[in-house]
């Protein structure tokens, strides 16, 4: 191998694709998947889940950094007051991001929280903040679609599909946010909520990724055999 195709190699690794923005999506939402999977979640026990969470929401993170990287530029000129207009796709990445980082902060506080003896079955959910900034990536997700397809709607497209169901993961984590509310006793609002709407959001994360990922994939195999 030349060091020209090593020093090629090794700036791949590093350059933010859709692929890759893909994997780290439906890796942590398998992680977090099996966290608050019914039946395992008491296998792994309060930390155990929380571990799981807290490196799931590493891997949220970097594919919500890769995200928005690919997002482009922040606004584009308008012909209408005040000139120029922030871009739908690049708002709904950065939200998406910005919610990712709440979820790494929070299961960082999950996490240490096994030091407390009084919260040593204290499992994570989804974040209120992290959960609204999701809520809010997901619904201005339907705007980038629109701008980006001329059409709201299109059954069959698979951009499509994956905006919608990711819409619904977002909801499926707002919805445990409120299950894991804690009340002024110190216990939750509503357990099974919480698990299943961490459940069921990290299947749609996940399922959101993977209507993507081939079709990602195959353009990525067609670049680099392009520019060989």
């Amino acid at each position: 191998m030349s060091a020209r195709t090593g020093t090629t190699g090794m700036r791949g690794v590093f350059l933010p694709t859709l692929v890759k923005q893909c994997w780290g999506f439906m890796i942590g939402s398998a992680l977090f998947g099996l966290s608050a999977t019914p039946g395992l979640s008491d296998f792994w026990g309060a930390n155990g889940a929380n571990l799981l969470c807290f490196v799931g929401a590493w891997f949220f993170t970097g594919a919500g950094f890769i995200q928005l990287l690919l997002s482009g530029a922040v606004s584009v000129p308008v012909p209408y007051p005040p000139g120029r207009m922030v871009r739908a796709e690049w708002l709904t990445a950065s939200s998406q991001s910005f919610g990712t980082i709440l979820f790494n902060v929070s299961t960082t506080a999950a996490l240490t929280a096994k030091s407390v003896s009084a919260q040593d079955e204290f499992m994570w959910a989804p974040d209120a903040g992290g959960s609204v900034a999701f809520l809010v990536s997901g619904a201005v997700a339907f705007i980038a679609y629109a701008h980006a397809k001329s059409r709201a709607v299109d059954l069959g497209d698979k951009d499509w599909w994956s905006t919608f169901i990711n819409w619904i993961g977002c909801v499926a984590f707002g919805v445990s946010a409120v299950g894991a509310y804690i009340l002024p006793d110190g216990t939750s609002y509503n357990g099974a909520m919480a698990q299943w709407g961490t459940f069921i959001g990290a299947i749609c994360f996940f399922l959101a990724s993977l209507v993507v990922l081939p079709a990602a994939t195959r353009d990525a195999r067609a670049a680099r055999a392009a520019a060989r």
